[in-house]
């Protein structure tokens, strides 16, 4: 009797994939711990900074500072992780939180707090970030394998998304609990368990090779051209699944992005809950809920798949649910489609990273991740003229609903551009 041949053991999907691969447990545990700080250092400085100035240009300043950075050295910051060693460059990050998280307290102990400390540290905060993000997902290739990626990408959203949800929470507990200036302090001490792992994380040296992915087009060296977004726009023009995954990233940010949460106080009131009460923070907490759902259900499930037309068709779905929130009278349905577009906003996201991440060039590798969060995180610098201006001239809801409109033919339009390109390559007749 012939011997059975079992089948593969690797092409199975696995739960939590990247959880198994070494280290890549404490990597996310320690970026989920260091976006929680993050989020207690927004809301406790935001709130002193309300008390003490009552200034709406200082307000709007803070967000500005949040992401003008993302928009204008992402590219610079991911050249920056390509010829250095990523770990390095996470931690120059986390160093500059500790210090912001410092000073504030330092200012809010004595009450010296003056508008332009304010000013500098909103900045210095701003420009920490940028240093953490392309760093901390070119990492993602140090650690783990090609097989791994699309889970392990989609883990690291999870953790940070985690952070932004119970961040404000535990930051509104320390701030009565312990005062403005403690809880600030203890914030700094939360960034330190990722610091200190980085000092000997896993760092595989060979990450740089080719990815599977990749077409020789794609793989192909970057040129002797500077590193900043226009260059790395230019060596990467033939590669269409980063180009179509940036462009729609952008087009995520730039028309919709996050805008409607600061408006989220009208809906409320709209919906029959404008008090702050806990109708109203379920509506604040729906999306970053669905997205940790989305997270929990894809890894349990090992999904591990990714191609852009499903990552087109997320964006649409997300639409769908956009715009069925702008125009519901009725808060349980306006609930559940929060949390519908936060599952898919996490799905799409998560995708498209992997998917710029696999087809990138390699030597390129940091800049191209950079060029992808200038257009997904630097593009939601204005993510509050479409929504925000907009409902100022028709109501809030009419510009969500006509901005989720605009955004689902932009991403058609997209998918359509992309076929055609597709077609083109493979010798295809455009339909």
């Amino acid at each position: 009797m012939a011997p059975q041949t079992l089948a593969p053991q690797t092409l199975a999907p696995r739960a939590f994939a990247a959880l198994q691969v070494p280290g890549y447990g404490m990597y996310m545990l320690g970026s989920g711990l260091a976006m929680t700080a993050d989020s207690i250092e927004h809301v406790i400085s935001y709130w002193m900074v309300f008390q003490k100035f009552q200034s709406p240009a200082l307000a709007g300043y803070a967000v500005i500072s949040h992401w003008l950075p993302f928009l204008l050295f992402s590219v610079s910051a991911g050249a920056l992780a390509d010829r250095l060693d990523p770990r390095r460059i996470i931690q120059a990050g986390m160093l500059l939180f500790i210090g912001c998280s410092l000073g504030w307290g330092v200012l809010f102990m004595t009450g010296a707090l003056e508008l332009w400390h304010a000013v500098v540290l909103f900045s210095l905060h701003g420009f920490a970030g940028v240093l953490w993000g392309p760093a901390s997902q070119l990492l993602i290739h140090h650690i783990v394998g090609p097989e791994q990626l699309h889970s392990a990408v989609r883990l690291l959203s999870m953790s940070r998304v985690a952070g932004l949800l119970g961040g404000p929470a535990v930051g509104g507990a320390m701030l009565l609990a312990f005062g403005p200036s403690t809880s600030v302090i203890i914030g700094a001490l939360m960034y330190l368990p990722l610091t200190l792992w980085l000092v000997r994380a896993p760092f595989r040296r060979k990450a740089h090779q080719e990815s599977p992915q990749a077409t020789p087009q794609e793989t192909r060296p970057g040129g002797r051209g500077g590193g900043g977004i226009l260059a790395t726009a230019r060596e990467i023009a033939g590669n269409r699944v980063v180009v179509s995954m940036t462009l729609l990233a952008g087009a995520t940010s730039f028309v919709i992005g996050n805008a409607f949460q600061a408006q989220m106080p009208e809906f409320a009131a709209d919906l029959g809950h404008g008090d702050a009460d806990v109708y109203y923070s379920m509506l604040l907490a729906a999306n970053a809920a669905g997205a940790l759902a989305a997270g929990m259900i894809l890894e349990s499930r090992g999904v591990r798949h990714a191609e852009p037309r499903i990552a087109f068709m997320l964006v649409i779905l997300w639409c769908l649910c956009m715009g069925g929130f702008a125009v519901s009278s009725v808060y349980l349905l306006s609930l559940a489609l929060l949390v519908a577009a936060g599952f898919l906003n996490l799905a799409f996201g998560a995708m498209s990273q992997t998917l710029v991440q696999m087809h990138a060039p390699p030597a390129i590798r940091g800049r191209v991740i950079g060029l992808y969060g200038t257009s997904f995180n630097g593009m939601r610098a204005f993510s509050g003229v479409t929504v925000g201006m907009g409902g100022s001239l028709v109501g809030v809801h009419w510009s969500l609903a006509i901005s989720a409109v605009v955004l689902a033919i932009i991403t058609v339009g997209l998918y359509v551009l992309d076929q055609h390109v597709l077609d083109q390559r493979s010798g295809a007749p455009p339909p």
